[in-house]
C-alpha cells in the first residue's frame, strides 16, 4: 500500500499469498520504540521497520485457537522475524470472529 516502506510492502505479500484475508492492517510502530536497541531499522537505517501491528481476518484461521493463528503467521515471516523485524503484534482472526 501506499506509504508503506519495503519490510511492511514484503510483510503484505506474504500474508496475502499465504492466506488470501478479507481483512489486512499493517501498521509500522516503530516510531513509538525510539531508543531501543534495535531501533536502526532494515540495514541500521533509521526510520524503522521493526515493529509491526498486523490485524488480519482470513478463512485459513476458522477452528485454530490464538496460539495456532499466532503460530501460523509467525511461520510465514520466519526470516523475517530473525531479521529486520524485531516485535511482531498479531490479531489474527476467522470471519466469524
Amino acid at each position: 500500500m501506499k506509504g508503506e516502506g519495503p519490510v511492511a510492502r514484503d510483510i503484505r505479500a506474504r500474508l496475502e499469498r499465504a492466506f488470501a484475508p478479507s481483512e489486512l492492517s499493517i501498521e509500522d510502530d516503530s516510531a513509538r520504540h525510539a531508543g531501543h536497541h534495535h531501533e536502526g531499522g532494515v540495514d541500521g537505517q533509521a526510520g524503522g521497520e521493526t515493529h509491526f501491528n498486523v490485524r488480519i481476518v482470513s478463512r485459513v484461521f476458522a477452528g485454530m485457537n490464538r496460539l495456532e493463528r499466532q503460530r501460523t503467521v509467525n511461520a510465514g515471516l520466519s526470516d523475517l522475524l530473525a531479521g529486520p523485524i524485531h516485535a511482531l503484534s498479531i490479531q489474527a482472526l476467522a470471519p466469524e470472529d
